[in-house]
């Protein structure tokens, strides 16, 4: 079932009476008379691990060694390559199953495609395979207790990123619950062409009793964080991969038409690379989402074991260049990927909160060495962002969300930035002229 035209409009209209609202109300952009310790923000996503699968070992973090299955059987968690060859259902009807009311013993009953070995959900990546993401957890901040804020894969993870929902318009009860719908209409070549710009395509939508009926086209019209710091002169890219069509699973804004359509969509750089050369032109925007290419993610089946390196290149571009000394590096992963983990998540509604994923907080005030047992998830980014550069909340997941300030210690003398030892350099991955991957359509 396609949104009726007249929803759109009203859609739009709510919109646009919204933010001349906030505008009004002196909330966007607003007074900004106290100095701030933090000058950038640099939100870096990589895709698809949660923390007992890719930070095994990990000092004084809460990581498993063994995973409960179906049949109440105690599964040890054994090493696997971050490159292993199969991937794992991540949907929304597989966190339910895994979830399994809370006894998170349900992961054995959800789908692997691929090579897939015995116990394939019960894995976790050899730790000399991600020694980057490592060093940066045990020099910074680590968070056990980081949750994705919806219980679903990719698509509408990186909606929640930019704006604390994946609601398809503005006071809307429902979610976009999926990726993509798979079966593309008849003349369409590819499901992955979509977003407002693409052809066809629809999404499901989750209902308040959980119920997944309804499909829409993937175009939103809502709020996002990036509708607050335009009006408020603050500068901002998404650094993402491709063209402007071919990759929307990751490129959040192509989704919310009034960005999709608006100025604002010549600050959405198809090239992930190019952040590297604007750290180095002295060209950072204020806010910064990089999203990685698909060789560069961590996604199960896709990648080529270059995301802890990619991930590194970034962190080390900034340590090692004047923005160190103002800037806060965030590192998250959007989805749990279909990967075992014990921690049981909150749940606030049919579709908020997910499983745990892992966050890394990198910065001269992060606190050093330090696991942060506070509950945040991808609100608690929006919300970091909002008060660090005094804007009011958009209302969504970012409202009831903490804003990570027990990760930082503004009172610290700050940390001197210590190089990432990486086996792939910033210029390689510069140099690098391959086609990028697409991004998991599963």
């Amino acid at each position: 079932m396609r949104q009726p035209l007249s929803m759109v409009r009203q859609s739009a209209l709510v919109l646009q009476i919204g933010v001349i609202a906030l505008v009004a109300a002196g909330c966007i952009g607003c007074a900004d008379t106290l100095p701030r310790k933090i000058q950038h923000v640099v939100i870096i996503v990589q895709e698809n691990r949660t923390p007992d699968n890719l930070f095994h070992g990990l000092p004084n973090a809460d990581i498993a060694d063994t995973g409960t299955n179906s049949l109440g059987q105690v599964i040890p968690l054994t090493p696997v390559s971050l490159t292993a060859g199969y991937d794992l259902n991540h949907t929304h009807q597989g966190f339910v199953t895994t979830y399994d009311q809370g006894k998170m013993d349900g992961a054995d009953e959800t789908s692997c495609s691929g090579a897939c070995p015995e116990n394939p959900h019960f894995k976790y990546v050899n730790p000399s395979e991600v020694a980057p993401y490592l060093q940066l957890a045990e020099q910074y901040t680590f968070a056990d207790r980081m949750f994705q804020s919806n219980q679903g894969p990719s698509f509408p993870a990186h909606q929640y990123l930019i704006a604390g929902t994946s609601a398809p318009s503005a006071g809307s009860p429902y979610f976009v619950a999926e990726n993509l719908d798979q079966t593309a209409p008849a003349g369409v070549e590819s499901f992955l062409t979509s977003g407002c710009a693409g052809v066809g395509q629809t999404v499901a939508l989750i209902g308040p009793l959980g119920s997944e009926s309804l499909h829409v086209a993937p175009c939103f019209e809502h709020l996002t964080l990036i509708d607050l710091l335009n009006p408020a002169s603050i500068s901002w890219r998404y650094y993402t991969t491709g063209s402007s069509w071919e990759n929307t699973l990751w490129t959040a804004p192509d989704a919310i038409r009034h960005l999709r359509f608006g100025p604002s969509w010549s600050n959405v750089i198809p090239c992930p690379t190019q952040v590297l050369l604007d750290i180095a032109m002295n060209q950072l925007p204020a806010v910064s989402w990089v999203i990685p290419t698909g060789q560069n993610s961590d996604h199960a089946g896709v990648n080529l074991g270059t995301g802890p390196s990619w991930v590194a290149a970034v962190v080390n571009a900034v340590g090692n260049s004047p923005y160190w000394s103002d800037t806060a590096v965030l590192i998250t992963w959007d989805d749990w990927g279909g990967w075992y983990d014990h921690v049981v998540p909150p749940i606030y509604n049919s579709y908020e909160d997910g499983f745990r994923v892992p966050l890394i907080v990198v910065s001269p005030y992060a606190k050093a060495g330090y696991v942060s047992h506070k509950v945040h998830d991808f609100g608690s980014i929006l919300r970091f962002v909002e008060e660090n550069f005094r804007l009011r909340t958009l209302g969504y997941d970012d409202s009831r969300a903490d804003d990570l300030s027990d990760c930082f210690d503004y009172s610290q003398v700050p940390l001197k930035f210590k190089t990432i030892a990486t086996p792939i350099s910033a210029t390689q991955f510069l140099q690098d002229t391959s086609t990028p991957l697409d991004p998991d359509d599963d």
